[in-house]
């Protein structure tokens, strides 16, 4: 029997999860949500997004036991300054594409592009939004200070201070996308679970070690980007492309594809404590 093409596989998994036509793979298809800003649309309008005022307490009151602890965690993760850890937390402050496609790879064991799995890629930009944006309502009513203007210390990413000192620090979103990066991940390739979830929460750790989050406000991320992944089962275009992408990922891994980076080298600098 010859294998189905492409497109009829496509069409296939399109059409089973409920969508009359596949989803648009092209990021000019989907729309920037800022023009010129690179960050794609999400699957949900604002209205569906999960309320993270409403599902967090508030941040650590001062002179907490809380606070107490997370400045605690802030002083101990200096030590990790210059060290390969501290460059990997600089890899994940990126959130741009084509270069935060390669965050996953090497727990995924594949390479993530739009050209070797759209749709995979595609599924990465458009969660990084809904995740992202679930934080705002909370981080904007707290407007908590973050580490490095509390401390006066520098951090992984000394380029985008001015903009991280007006921006509230609780709840973290680059660990509210991280985790759900990780969760829709392994929707799509449950065989790495252990290796996807572990990735996602170093990378929210990456925050804390960059000094530009505390660890209550990466804790406070990925309970809102569990919240958006819950919210995302429901949408149709967002089942569609998960679909698609558990074909790519089987296809990368039957033609034996490997990631773009030194694996070895982000283990060892994940090893670091």
């Amino acid at each position: 029997m010859r294998p189905a093409a492409p497109l009829a596989l496509t069409c296939l998994a399109a059409l089973l999860v409920g969508c009359q036509t596949p989803p648009p793979t092209s990021p000019e298809a989907v729309g920037e949500f800022r023009k010129g800003s690179g960050y794609l649309n999400g699957y949900l309008n604002p209205k569906q997004l999960p309320n993270s005022l409403a599902l967090l307490p508030p941040p650590p009151a001062a002179g907490s036991a809380q606070a107490a602890a997370d400045m605690e965690t802030f002083k101990s993760t200096r030590a990790l300054r210059d060290t390969p850890r501290w460059a990997l937390a600089t890899k994940d402050a990126n959130l741009k594409f084509p270069a935060a496609a390669s965050t996953y790879e090497c727990a995924l064991q594949i390479p993530i592009s739009q050209e070797a799995t759209p749709n995979l890629n595609m599924l990465l930009r458009r969660t990084l939004l809904d995740a992202g944006l679930s934080t705002y309502a909370a981080k904007d009513h707290y407007n908590r200070q973050r580490p490095f203007v509390v401390a006066g210390a520098p951090t992984c990413t000394p380029a985008e201070e001015p903009a991280l000192a007006k921006d509230g620090s609780y709840p973290s979103g680059h660990s509210a996308l991280g985790w759900a990066w990780a969760l829709v991940l392994v929707q799509a390739a449950p065989q790495r679970m252990d290796a996807l979830l572990q990735r996602g929460y170093a990378f929210g750790q990456s925050r804390v070690i960059c000094g530009v989050h505390w660890q209550s406000d990466v804790d406070a991320g990925r309970v809102i980007g569990a919240a958006a992944v819950a919210r995302l089962q429901t949408d149709d275009t967002f089942k569609a492309q998960l679909a698609l992408a558990r074909d790519e990922i089987a296809q990368a891994q039957a033609k034996g594809l490997k990631p773009s980076g030194d694996c070895a080298a982000e283990a060892a600098a994940l090893a670091i404590r």
